[in-house]
């Protein structure tokens, strides 16, 4: 195969995976549960990965870089954290840490469970999966980077609100720059988790679970 067909089926697939699903779950109701979709894309993004032999897989769960990268990382969710309350406190008090008041066990399953179940399979497909198998396709570092956080917001249009993209998009761009630092999904994995957690008992799970 020629390597213009090779990046053409690549432009295909991309747009299969990265356009094209999330507008189909646009339209499939709320009512429908997401995770699974989720899970089952992110268990086909590592089954590829796994099968290609030009794939590091220790990227998947080293934490080589974690020790130097940890000061970086907690003083960004510090920053955000501050930022994101002041931000809230001034548009909408009444959400402020409003899921953690009213329904603290299940703000707890979502500690717990968020950062295993939809942070790291998200960072599978978003960053491992989208690096890996994108970069011949947006070639340059910066380019494969905003890909990745623009097609990580783009998905989020399954909320149908205007935040979560707007929210997901800053966040999608630290994450692809997090993962292209350290190369480990597992840290990245972390990160992610560590904002979706931080968003959730703030007060704007509500953008982003209908159970909130």
């Amino acid at each position: 195969m020629s390597s213009k067909a090779g990046d053409l089926l690549r432009w295909i697939e991309w747009i299969l995976l990265f356009i094209l699903t999330p507008v189909i779950l646009f339209f499939i109701p709320l009512t429908v549960p997401m995770l699974p979709c989720l899970l089952a894309i992110s268990i086909g993004c590592a089954v590829v990965l796994l099968r290609d032999p030009t794939f590091i897989r220790s990227r998947l769960w080293t934490l080589g870089p974690f020790k130097s990268f940890a000061r970086i990382l907690l003083l960004r969710a510090l920053l955000t954290t501050i930022f994101l309350v002041g931000l809230l406190s001034i548009f909408d008090p009444t959400l402020l840490l409003n899921f953690l008041r009213e329904k603290p066990k299940i703000w707890l399953l979502v500690m717990v469970f968020y950062p295993l179940f939809s942070a790291y399979p998200q960072e599978l497909i978003y960053r491992a999966f989208f690096f890996h198998r994108y970069q011949v396709l947006f070639r340059t570092e910066a380019g494969i980077i905003w890909a990745s956080a623009i097609a990580f917001a783009f998905m989020h249009i399954i909320f149908r609100n205007p935040v979560a993209p707007l929210l997901t998009l800053p966040g999608g761009y630290l994450f692809a720059t997090t993962y292209t630092r350290t190369r480990s999904l597992l840290i990245t994995g972390i990160e992610h988790a560590l904002y979706g957690d931080l968003v959730f008992t703030i007060g704007l799970g509500i953008y982003f679970y209908k159970g909130v």
